[in-house]
């Protein structure tokens, strides 16, 4: 018993040290938009991995209603500049999908100008990967024991490591072969070098062995 506590608190730590070192699976922040203004944001998401989103427009005096110039148009896409949510003129909204594309994801924001201008606060938060998952409905769906629920985020959060781990062993092996290619061009400039080097001194020898002869020194 005490031997299966020690591997799992290893792993838990393992799990931790790369979760700390990785970037944030959670992007939560408020900002300011000035109309007739874009501001874009980009989130770097795995192949296949859960993203979802919510954003809204700040009300300057609660209690009181936005106005109805105040809305904001939104936009997601992929590396690849492909559309995965668009909402026009809108004061909050949402969007989620899982991810087709490993890359910078892009949300912009756009207010319409307004006479005089005037700047929108909006509430974004935008999270992926482990961190889109709502382990309340899960818990509630399935009707499970806390420490079941724990197990399920452990094994949610060793298989994301464990995807990484993959991740960072492909990124080497493409290094690695930059390498090798790189010492290879290298290795043939330096080739190359040396047989012009060795080609023009054997011309110059030519050429003074030639003059000398001309002129009878030798």
């Amino acid at each position: 018993m005490r031997r299966l506590i020690n591997i799992a608190t290893l792993i838990v730590t393992v799990m931790m040290l790369i979760l700390l070192t990785s970037s944030p699976l959670v992007i939560g922040m408020r900002f300011d938009l000035e109309t007739g203004a874009t501001k874009c944001i980009t989130e770097d998401i795995k192949i296949n991995a859960m993203t979802v989103g919510k954003y809204s427009i700040v009300k300057p005096v609660e209690g009181f209603p936005l106005s109805e110039y105040d809305r904001i148009t939104v936009r997601v896409t992929s590396p690849l500049g492909n559309n995965y949510h668009y909402a026009d003129r809108k004061q909050s909204g949402s969007f989620a999908f899982t991810a087709g594309e490993a890359g910078d994801y892009m949300a912009c924001f756009w207010a319409a100008k307004q006479s005089p201008d005037k700047s929108l606060s909006i509430d974004f938060e935008w999270k992926s990967g482990l961190a889109a998952k709502d382990w309340s409905k899960v818990a509630k769906k399935g009707q499970v024991e806390m420490m079941e629920l724990e197990l399920k985020k452990l094994y949610d959060s060793v298989t994301m490591v464990h995807e990484e781990m993959f991740n960072l062993r492909a990124r080497e092996e493409l290094m690695q072969q930059l390498i090798r290619s790189t010492n290879a061009k290298m290795a043939t400039f330096s080739f190359f070098s040396l047989v012009i080097c060795l080609s023009v001194a054997a011309l110059q020898l030519w050429h003074l062995k030639a003059f000398f002869q001309r002129k009878k020194l030798i």
